[in-house]
């Protein structure tokens, strides 16, 4: 904030602070209305897609709402971080970010002071999985109105039985990842109760017909012919192309009384024949494979908009503790975005290579700048150095604190001693 205030003209950095943390505005309005707004430059085509992925942003200490040490993407380890469950609109090499949730760990949920104080309303304060919250995002989209024609998850997702089938209840069209452990039928398993034994005692779980497969398993099985070669789409480098392999197969979780039969879509990098993508989909049986490929490689642009949204639109550069200040903050980043996209989407007939870096350098040469004077460069260093102060005093201050605890611990030990 004390950066941002030195170059915004006719502000400071405790304006901008409480119109972050403080400020009673509400971010789901927002979030509905770039929702909306981004639903009219991609929404009602045939290529609109929905992606729902997690992403997590690095954090020091305790305090911050819902941090806590789990995997962060961006990292690639176990780390201390917050984690947030985003819904990406998608319509071909369009994109931006539309909803969030914040994900809070069941420690968290399990610790109703520490929620009070990161200021989490008390609605909000219970555990629900990062799938949980990948539904409440999709039937949000659903409710606005949204017009996107598939949704899109990873592994993550797709590993879960009951979110795949909630979403197919729902009446949503799915392309979601799933991993290489995941079982199937290569035929319809009938689900059956067994006859009645001779004691008359009925079976009370389900039986099906033959045997299900790893997916993985299945592939290895399949001769070299089965791969199909496909043309995915443009990329920077050209035309992405890999192979593919399809097939309809039946999924069933022991309990429902008839199998689902869904797509099976297997992708291998052209240059990476080890590494193998797996997808499961709902969409109608006729769908081709090169469509069921196009919609499987459509998830690529989630992880787009995060890049975008980190590197050009201050998505992970935050300095916030409470609830409210980090749902304001990914809500302005959003309008960033949006922006962002209607911009690219008016100059694309005359500047079609537009591209996010190129917008932030025509804003740093057309927004106005703080024009200072030599008394308002003496103010900020004088903040700078009173900040600077603040922080050599607490630090000596919990010196003194930690000083005087071990002082104490002596005496006590050496009084239980004597």
């Amino acid at each position: 904030m004390e950066k941002m205030a030195e170059v915004v003209p006719e502000t400071n950095s405790q304006r901008l602070q409480n119109f972050l943390t403080n400020s009673p505005w509400d971010h789901q309005k927002v979030i509905d209305h770039v929702a909306r707004d981004a639903d009219k430059k991609l929404g009602s085509h045939p290529n609109c897609s929905l992606s729902v992925d997690d992403s997590g942003f690095p954090k020091k200490g305790k305090a911050s709402v819902a941090v806590r040490r789990q995997w962060c993407g961006r990292l690639g380890k176990v780390d201390n971080c917050q984690v947030g469950v985003f819904a990406n609109l998608c319509n071909g090499s369009h994109h931006t970010l539309i909803d969030f949730r914040l994900y809070i760990p069941a420690e968290w949920v399990d610790d109703p002071d520490r929620c009070r104080k990161a200021g989490i309303p008390q609605d909000n304060i219970v555990f629900k999985t990062k799938a949980q919250l990948g539904l409440e995002v999709v039937r949000s989209a659903r409710t606005k109105g949204l017009g996107h024609n598939w949704c899109g998850f990873d592994g993550g997702y797709g590993k879960e039985p009951w979110f795949l089938r909630a979403l197919d209840d729902d009446g949503e069209v799915f392309m979601a990842d799933v991993h290489k452990d995941q079982m199937i039928w290569l035929e319809d398993p009938q689900p059956f109760f067994a006859e009645p034994t001779e004691n008359n005692e009925k079976a009370v779980r389900l039986q099906s017909h033959g045997s299900s497969i790893r997916v993985d398993r299945w592939v290895e099985q399949q001769p070299s012919t089965a791969w199909k070669p496909l043309n995915l789409r443009m990329s920077t480098k050209g035309r992405l192309k890999i192979y593919g392999m399809h097939r309809r197969v039946w999924l069933w979780n022991g309990v429902e009384s008839k199998a689902r039969c869904w797509h099976l879509i297997v992708r291998r990098e052209k240059k990476s024949p080890t590494k193998i993508k797996y997808s499961l989909s709902n969409a109608a049986p006729e769908t081709l494979m090169e469509r069921l490929a196009f919609m499987q490689g459509q998830r690529f642009w989630v992880e787009r908009s995060f890049q975008d949204a980190k590197s050009y639109c201050g998505m992970a550069d935050y300095q916030v503790r409470l609830w409210s200040g980090w749902h304001h903050h990914m809500a302005m980043v959003m309008i960033a975005m949006l922006f962002m996209l209607e911009e690219r989407l008016l100059q694309k007939d005359d500047i079609p290579l537009l591209s996010l870096p190129d917008i932030v350098a025509i804003l740093r040469l057309i927004l106005p700048v703080a024009t200072l004077t030599e008394a308002d460069v003496q103010y900020q260093i004088f903040q700078r150095h009173k900040r600077r102060q603040a922080a050599i005093d607490s630090a000596d201050r919990c010196a003194n604190l930690l000083h005087i605890s071990e002082w104490d611990l002596l005496n006590n030990t050496q009084r239980t001693v004597e």
